[in-house]
């Protein structure tokens, strides 16, 4: 990485500039602000809910995303527990290893947490949160479900992890609630995991043992 390169972390909650970030993906999706999201951050913000942008050059290319497990966007319930929504680096800006940037950013600033918690995803038709990409950044799995999709690709199984990062020692693994994340996710309309609205259901997974 060359010296003339600049690279910047910014907490984009509350900040004045920046809060088209609390609803912008990273993804090509349009800008939209949407009562599931708004509803969510208008909980967890005052919780402890806080997202983080990474510039490079001045171009949005990374992001985090995390809660107190009390207002996580998933069904994960534990005291002194912080909860990864997501992390997300785009393609062209990978080889920097901005993704740890960004979990080492979210850990200094945490520092009352003994552990972080995420989810993981294989098998699944999205390229995001991939089980390989959290064991990179040193997730190991703890418990797993295998389910299909009510709607889409209901033919394809697919396996959710419940995955975590200890920080102190004597730190315990978390627990999650399965059936709680049969229902999917209502925190972000990018997230591999949502659960639309328009399909009208309260669990859009199903368990499947064909893996």
């Amino acid at each position: 990485m060359g010296n003339s390169e600049k690279i910047s972390i910014i907490d984009v909650t509350g900040k004045e500039g920046y809060e088209i970030y609390l609803y912008k993906c990273l993804s090509p999706m349009p800008f939209k602000i949407y009562k599931n999201r708004e509803n969510y951050l208008r909980y967890a913000i005052p919780k402890g809910f806080r997202k983080k942008v990474l510039l490079f050059n001045g171009e949005a290319v990374g992001q985090i995303e995390y809660a107190p497990a009390s207002a996580s966007g998933y069904p994960i319930y534990e005291e002194r527990l912080l909860v990864m929504n997501c992390i997300w680096v785009l393609r062209k800006a990978k080889g920097h290893n901005f993704g740890l940037r960004l979990l080492k950013s979210m850990i200094q600033d945490q520092k009352m947490f003994d552990r972080v918690a995420t989810i993981a995803l294989e098998n699944h038709w999205s390229p995001w949160m991939k089980k390989w990409q959290m064991e990179k950044l040193g997730f190991k799995p703890v418990d797993k479900i295998t389910v299909k999709h009510k709607v889409k690709h209901r033919e394809k199984c697919f396996k959710i992890f419940l995955m975590w990062l200890p920080i102190r020692e004597n730190a315990t693994p978390p627990k999650w609630d399965k059936t709680e994340m049969l229902k999917g996710v209502k925190f972000c309309m990018a997230h591999p995991l949502y659960n639309a609205d328009r399909w009208k259901l309260e669990y859009v997974f199903e368990p499947c043992n064909d893996i």
